[in-house]
């Protein structure tokens, strides 16, 4: 079950994040900052920050550049000492 909820977090990091780009383009409607940190934070780290990568969307944002690998960092911390 834990699979399926990060293979779904996963895709939805991407679509987000891909949706922000397209939008922040066109001059329309924009995804906030808190929703893509709450997505992360779900377990869709890895996948927001490789598409914001690949895409160059918000790389001049240090909050991002670097909140988001430290939150994954913290993420991984954490399932080792669960595990």
């Amino acid at each position: 079950m834990f699979y399926f909820w990060l293979i779904a977090m996963q895709i939805a990091g991407v679509a987000v994040t891909a949706h922000d780009k397209r939008a922040a383009r066109r001059g329309a409607w924009r995804v906030s900052e808190r929703t893509l940190f709450v997505l992360s934070a779900l377990g869709a780290c890895p996948a927001v920050y490789l598409t914001m990568r690949v895409l160059h969307h918000k790389t001049r944002h240090k909050r991002f550049m670097i909140g988001l690998p430290l939150l994954f960092a913290a993420q991984c911390a954490l399932a080792a000492l669960l595990l």
